[in-house]
């Protein structure tokens, strides 16, 4: 198999070859993992496109910033995989390539022929990645599967926000993301393995994984889980996010040690011994005691004075900030986790790969414009 590519000889997947027929986020996200180590991404789109380049209003030059924020370091071909020269273009693609992604709906996937199944005859070592919201097949297979609906359906929403209020989604897409690493994960593990083959990849199967603790006292000892006021970690006592007199805190405190400190610091050393605050043992039993007591002291200064006092005793303890705010910490800057994409022509921004490689730095190219790189493609094989 050649391994001539876009990235040859840049990061530690240099060399590999993965084609995505990926739309929105799962998919690209996947794809966007394996570009930024430096794996050639031939990112298979529809005549009109991925409906990620108008998923935005906000374009910066020709590039949604939806788009541009999952699809970096990527080539565009535009095939009508329903065509005969559509369908022959993606088997002379997958011929020389390692492994295919894609998160259409099982249906589509079949009728595609995007499955190990349907392509072994040109590549018998090409690995086959289905992303879907239930699995490639089984009764449920064609229910429609957003982000939204599972997190709905696994619990997550019930597991969110306070127990007054309506169930809650998270703030973010964590579903597609989390789906779009274990797609990754499985792809690699696939090929490392040497063989081609399926890999079957469900939303749903990867947010019941990441509730494990949960489900493990759900399963094994018939708890109900519920939700807990002012996001409070169900076992650890107090872990949750507190109200100052200027601004909300979080903290999190687990061994007993930084609970002594804790109570000498804010001038209760009288709780280091109390019946009901010694242990974590006692804390969680007598949870609302030891949360009213502690509300009203952290109440009496602002965020940021308890984070300087308390940080340094290595309490695990901080500000609740914005999302504006992270991106533009000194924590990011120190970090390089904000980067520049393309050579500057385009004031284009993204936040970087958080996977960092000593001897590579990713080379963070602009996404492609629609079918950029049909003629790269498919006239140099």
């Amino acid at each position: 198999m050649s391994t001539r590519g876009a990235h040859q000889g840049r990061g530690p997947l240099a060399g590999l070859r993965i084609i995505e027929v990926g739309h929105m986020l799962a998919g690209p996200y996947c794809g966007l993992l394996l570009a930024d180590m430096g794996a050639e991404v031939i990112k298979i789109e529809p005549p009109e496109g991925d409906i990620g380049r108008r998923v935005s209003p906000h374009f910066i030059g020709e590039h949604n910033a939806y788009f541009a924020s999952l699809n970096r370091n990527k080539q565009s071909v535009v095939l009508d995989l329903a065509s005969p020269e559509g369908r022959s273009a993606l088997e002379q693609i997958a011929s020389t390539s390692h492994a295919l992604v894609t998160n259409l709906r099982p249906s589509a996937i079949k009728k595609l022929g995007l499955t190990y199944q349907a392509l072994q005859h040109c590549n018998p070592t090409l690995v086959c990645v289905a992303l879907t919201g239930y699995g490639l097949d089984g009764e449920f297979a064609e229910s429609p599967a957003y982000d939204y609906v599972i997190q709905a359906i696994t619990g997550v929403m019930a597991l969110t926000g306070d127990p007054d209020a309506p169930p809650t989604k998270a703030g973010y897409s964590a579903v597609d993301n989390s789906a779009g690493i274990f797609a990754a994960l499985g792809l690699l593990a696939r090929i490392i393995e040497g063989q081609g083959g399926q890999v079957d990849v469900a939303m749903y199967d990867v947010m019941l994984s990441q509730l494990n603790y949960l489900a493990g006292a759900a399963l094994n000892a018939g708890e109900v889980i519920e939700r807990l006021a002012n996001s409070s970690h169900p076992y650890m006592v107090p872990a949750q996010i507190f109200a100052t007199n200027n601004g909300w805190l979080t903290l999190f405190i687990t061994h007993d040690k930084f609970w002594q400190k804790f109570c000498v610091e804010i001038g209760k050393p009288q709780w280091c011994t109390h019946p009901h605050f010694a242990t974590m043992t006692a804390r969680r039993e007598h949870r609302d005691d030891v949360l009213n007591a502690i509300t009203d002291t952290l109440l009496t200064q602002s965020a940021s004075q308890w984070v300087q006092r308390l940080a340094p005793l290595g309490i695990v303890v901080s500000e609740i900030g914005t999302l504006t705010s992270a991106l533009q910490s000194d924590l990011t800057r120190a970090r390089n986790m904000v980067v520049q994409l393309g050579d500057g022509s385009v004031p284009l921004r993204a936040v970087a790969s958080p996977l960092k490689f000593e001897g590579h730095a990713v080379n963070y190219a602009l996404p492609p414009l629609l079918n950029e790189h049909y003629n790269k493609v498919l006239e140099a094989r």
